[in-house]
């Protein structure tokens, strides 16, 4: 392996420790997002079209990249910040628990409480943890969503900068350009499939909460908020559907122990569906089973937290990629 080869390596991974450290992963996905979609949308322009006119309308694809993402970003936001957002969900998940406990038998209702309580002291503790950081939410939030902002721009302008002839870089600079690209296919791989597996989960999910369980005259609090909940924990493989199945189940069974079993039953046959659907679209996409990527998230939630979960899967597919391309493996 050349030298050059052997440096573009090490600063990669030195890149990817230093973004998991300083928890820049938003601006580095929000980046790598803009860049992803932007090269899909640019296959579809004419073919025939003069190097200026192609510069320009890939700066409108960008722009339009952009724009789409912060506004689907700003609306979810909002939704969830409102008071129907997930300080409500935590909320009747808390008054579920409590009414339980009348119902179940003596020798488990007496360990509840101190679950409960405990429940609630934890919500207490993780707001006193981040008063401070709420207290100056104006300059946290503007330092956020300039990270991502700018990770968007950056994005856009290596899409751009993506169709300019390269025969004449360096080796150093081609090296460095092949890691990027590997990694945009690892994260293209990786996240855009488990985008599609988590809507079909998410329209699954919709259709049982807001349409077959009114048919039976039940109605679930907040159920659309809990389908936006699945959606979104969705894109955590193995994990999500463990969060947004027993957010449902808990406030089902705070309906009657009839709704909590078919929510059960129901959300049971979506996750061996999804199961399979994961093994199938994610497992063949990077060449990796269940337990290889459970163990690389395991390890970097380990070392970074809830930060290092989320950017395994895309890590170890961009890892394992580059090995491959070695021919070590």
């Amino acid at each position: 392996m050349p030298g050059y080869t052997t440096i573009s390596y090490l600063l990669s991974v030195a890149t990817v420790l230093l973004i998991l450290k300083f928890h820049l992963l938003p601006a580095v996905f929000a980046g790598l997002t803009v860049y992803v979609l932007t090269l899909k949308l640019a296959r579809h322009l004419p073919k025939n079209m003069n190097r200026f006119a192609r510069q320009v309308a890939l700066g409108v694809v960008v722009v339009c990249v952009i724009t789409c993402l912060t506004s689907a970003s700003a609306a979810i936001w909002s939704f969830i910040g409102s008071s129907h957002g997930i300080a409500a969900l935590l909320a009747t998940v808390v008054d579920t628990l409590g009414s339980l406990r009348r119902t179940l038998p003596d020798a488990v209702a007496e360990v509840l409480p101190t679950t409960i309580e405990g429940l609630r002291q934890q919500l207490l503790e993780m707001l006193g943890d981040h008063v401070q950081k709420i207290s100056v939410v104006g300059m946290e939030g503007l330092k956020v969503f300039a990270h991502i902002l700018l990770g968007m721009v950056v994005g856009g302008m290596a899409a751009v900068h993506h169709f300019k002839e390269h025969d004449t870089a360096p080796p150093f600079i081609s090296a460095l350009r092949a890691r990027l690209r590997n990694l945009a296919t690892a994260f293209d791989k990786v996240v855009f499939a488990q985008v599609k597996i988590s809507g079909l989960n998410t329209a699954l999910t919709a259709v049982y909460l807001l349409v077959a369980l009114p048919l039976f005259g039940v109605h679930l609090p907040l159920a659309s908020l809990l389908v936006l909940v699945t959606f979104a924990v969705g894109m955590l493989p193995v994990v999500g559907n463990l969060v947004s199945n027993t957010l449902i189940v808990v406030i089902s069974l705070g309906i009657s122990p009839g709704v909590g079993v078919a929510s059960l039953l129901f959300l049971v046959l979506i996750h061996k569906a999804e199961y399979f659907m994961n093994a199938r679209i994610v497992g063949h996409e990077v060449q990796a089973t269940a337990w290889e990527l459970l163990s690389a998230m395991l390890l970097l939630e380990a070392v970074f937290g809830i930060v290092g979960l989320v950017a395994a899967p895309v890590v170890y597919a961009w890892l394992k990629a580059e090995v491959k391309e070695q021919r070590m493996i």
